[in-house]
């Protein structure tokens, strides 16, 4: 008989308060939610259903109230300091809608950042950033600067800085929400590729059905809660 699979992420019992008294808002109620190594889950819901929260908590940028969160069976709130940022900047990569370029500095440059965080050599991030910017079909546009590339090629950019650690896990959060619908659907193609043919597990955060309809599984947020969670045929 085949052994269960183990979550790769797991929220129990998660809730999130924010403000005091008169001003408290509850953002998430005791969610529980896992993640399985490959799985691509897009996260649905209503502005203010708790849905960025609880991505914010998945990727180690905000810590929950009450509950556990867990990565490989491994509480997070347990992590030195130190092993919390190395776990952030290695295992997890970061894809959000405003693309969060910096607009002085080149594709090339961008995409290095994160191996600088890392204490990677000058010559081995030069390489990875290419390779990386030559998987996401940038290759020739290593020197443009993010204006003078079109909303789509500036994505790429941000997918490619994300993909530069070889990370397990993407996070990208309404990541088609800056761009037409052309080029979402070029922007969704990609990320099923690295999902299919790479592995990398995918959390994405959209407020768009037809977006969501590129995941393997929907999980719909409404009022802090999870309110359906099912598998669906991704295209």
């Amino acid at each position: 008989m085949q052994a269960p699979r183990e979550p790769l992420l797991s929220l129990r019992r998660i809730t999130k308060v924010f403000g005091e008294g008169d001003a408290t808002v509850q953002a998430l109620r005791g969610v529980d939610l896992d993640v399985y190594p490959g799985e691509f889950v897009a996260i649905m819901g209503a502005s203010g259903s708790g849905k960025s929260t609880a991505m914010n908590i998945l990727g180690c940028l905000d810590a929950p109230t009450e509950g556990q969160y867990l990565v490989e069976g491994i509480p997070v709130e347990s992590l030195p300091g130190d092993v919390l940022a190395a776990l952030r900047n290695d295992r997890l990569g970061f894809v959000f809608q405003g693309f969060n370029l910096l607009p002085r500095t080149s594709a090339l440059d961008n995409v290095e950042l994160p191996l600088v965080y890392a204490d990677v050599s000058a010559s081995e991030r030069r390489v990875r950033a290419r390779r990386a910017l030559a998987e996401v079909g940038l290759a020739g546009r290593e020197r443009a600067h993010p204006n003078q590339l079109s909303g789509g090629q500036q994505q790429r950019v941000a997918i490619a800085r994300a993909l530069v650690n070889a990370p397990e896990v993407l996070l990208a959060d309404e990541p088609t929400g800056n761009l037409d619908t052309r080029t979402s659907a070029e922007i969704m193609a990609l990320l099923v590729a690295l999902n299919r043919d790479r592995g990398i597990t995918i959390v994405m955060v959209t407020h768009d059905t037809d977006i969501a309809a590129y995941a393997g599984r929907l999980v719909t947020f409404r009022d802090g809660l999870i309110v359906s969670d099912q598998p669906r045929a991704a295209p």
